[in-house]
């Protein structure tokens, strides 16, 4: 298979790589020689590097694409500047992805693109599937159905299009669970407000999983919650950390706080996303971790 990556230095990007190497792979980053270094791991000679989207005309030579690059939403305070570096870095990229498909006569067959379960806004203890519809104002519901709506421009007879509604990602080399490491070590860990909110969660093996399931199962199209069976509150999580790491679970931070210091991101840690991954389950796919507990064990195994 010949695919079209983006965003394959990123968190997900370079563990995907490790399943890619048996494809073809053209890897899209604006530093190549950086970016070799990056993903050295899982290079085995499969890897062709591209500066520029510009540089193609149509994406003929290529089986599949996927899309998952972007600014991360989380690493800083949402200023004007950084909301339009967010929008910018995911629907720009995806347009030109979808104009060049438009502009292929023998196109993709498949296009996955990136979102996220931000789409559907705060949802409280109610458990919901992609089967929720929803017009949110918030700025992760805006980010999301734009880039959405974009992608779904590419979907013709000849390119299916599937959406991953993106949970939480757990893995060690990055993502939420590296941010929380140290001070769950040192003690400090423990509920966020009153730790109510459901947390949509999924171990970065399946994630990964979930990509290339979407990939090769040709019936697949539309929108998927990319996260576990079994999301849990906050209080669950940071409770069962503290517990596999030995940790006492004392603290909590309360959520005025949090949104003084974070301002209008703390909606990433407040709202409540009880989602379900019901339209991936009913394709058939088997996740390796289900339970929270099973999978912070296996990642904390990986742990420094």
């Amino acid at each position: 298979m010949r695919v079209l990556l983006t965003g394959g230095t990123g968190f997900i990007g370079k563990e995907l790589l490790k399943y890619f190497t048996t494809y073809e792979v053209t890897l899209l980053t604006r530093s190549p020689l950086k970016a070799k270094e990056m993903v050295s791991h899982a290079d085995m000679g499969n890897i062709t590097y591209l500066s520029d989207l510009n540089k193609l005309s149509d994406l003929n030579e290529f089986d599949a694409v996927v899309n998952l690059a972007g600014e991360p939403i989380a690493d800083k305070r949402w200023t004007k500047k950084q909301k339009e570096i967010i929008c910018h870095s995911r629907w720009k990229i995806t347009e030109t992805i979808v104009e060049l498909i438009h502009a292929s006569t023998s196109p993709p067959s498949v296009f996955i693109s990136g979102s996220a379960v931000g789409y559907y806004g705060d949802q409280q203890e109610h458990p919901f599937d992609e089967g929720l519809h929803t017009h949110q104002q918030n700025f992760p519901h805006q980010v999301c159905a734009k880039w959405e709506e974009i992608a779904n421009r590419a979907r013709s007879d000849s390119t299916r299009v599937c959406i991953l509604r993106t949970g939480v990602v757990l893995g060690v080399e990055g993502g939420a669970l590296k941010k929380m490491m140290l001070p769950y070590k040192l003690g400090l860990g423990g509920a966020i407000g009153s730790g109510d909110q459901y947390i949509p969660w999924i171990h970065l093996l399946d994630m990964v999983r979930g990509i290339i399931y979407l990939l090769t199962t040709e019936h697949a199209y539309g929108e998927f919650n990319l996260c576990a069976p079994h999301p849990v509150t906050n209080k669950h999580f940071s409770q069962t950390l503290a517990k596999l790491l030995k940790k006492p679970h004392l603290l909590s931070t309360p959520k005025w706080l949090l949104k003084i210091a974070m301002g209008e991101s703390a909606v990433l840690l407040f709202d409540s996303l009880r989602a379900k991954p019901k339209k991936l389950t009913e394709l058939g796919f088997h996740f390796s971790y289900s339970r929270i507990e099973p999978a912070m064990k296996n990642l904390l195994q990986h742990a420094d």
